[in-house]
């Protein structure tokens, strides 16, 4: 049940979907494997909007030159661990919701693990070799996975759901090269917001979710377009799940 306080908090988006939609949201549990660009912002609105539990997984130490686009950060949180910091500003904007931070690198020895009984998975990480092993967990435990990425001005997010959608392997066959990308803080702004929406979409099963499409924002042109995705009956991540047919995400 929610709180007087929740409903005073809570009361202008309980009037798109009311007190069983902000009861789901607070039911509900998230991961995040990240709490950098794409985490920052993905991690404030999942707060404010109510997510109940959510956990965010990093390893790394604030650094001045995160502090362009990593929002979740301050000043005086360079040389503290993200976790710490995260934790702590989640908290302070949310103290209705549950914060585990976690801090540690995600691997395949506790990918699986730290995930638990999260019922789905933002995808706010910088590379794809941790993103191949987010997306086989996301498959392993029949959970999304919301996808999103960015370089410069440019960005682009999907919604996997492993059975009825392709998965992140059948979208990105190969990995790109690594590389230290440059990015304007606002672009992961833009794509974390649209992972957020995704990730409350899918928890009220309204609305028309990102599936089989790759969102692709350019930033410097002002623009956003759509790139059509199908699965890979020959995916080796995927390729063996018995199709989904059921309805979630499709509009209320």
């Amino acid at each position: 049940m929610l709180s007087e306080r929740e409903r005073e908090r809570y009361k202008r988006q309980m009037m798109l979907f009311g007190d069983e939609g902000q009861e789901q949201l607070k039911k509900a549990h998230i991961f995040i494997a990240g709490a950098g660009g794409l985490g920052s912002p993905v991690s404030l609105y999942l707060a404010v909007a109510g997510i109940g539990t959510i956990t965010i997984a990093d390893m790394d130490v604030v650094d001045q030159s995160n502090l362009n686009r990593q929002i979740l950060h301050t000043d005086r949180d360079i040389g503290r661990k993200k976790t710490v910091s995260a934790e702590e500003k989640l908290t302070a904007i949310n103290p209705d919701i549950t914060i585990h931070a976690i801090d540690t690198r995600i691997d395949e020895t506790n990918a699986a693990r730290l995930v638990g009984n999260a019922g789905g998975i933002v995808d706010a990480m910088d590379n794809f070799p941790t993103r191949y092993l987010l997306n086989d967990i996301a498959i392993q435990k029949k959970i999304p996975l919301f996808h999103g990425a960015i370089r410069g001005f440019y960005g682009q997010a999907t919604t996997i759901i492993p059975g009825k959608t392709p998965c992140l392997k059948c979208i990105f066959p190969k990995a790109p090269p690594k590389e230290v990308f440059p990015v304007v803080g606002a672009t992961p702004g833009v794509i974390g917001t649209v992972q957020a929406t995704e990730v409350i979409k899918y928890l009220l099963q309204s609305g028309d979710l990102l599936t089989n499409r790759l969102f692709i924002w350019d930033g410097f042109a002002g623009r956003a377009d759509e790139i059509h995705a199908e699965r890979m009956p020959c995916c080796p991540a995927c390729g063996g799940l018995v199709p989904d047919k059921s309805e979630r995400g499709k509009k209320k």
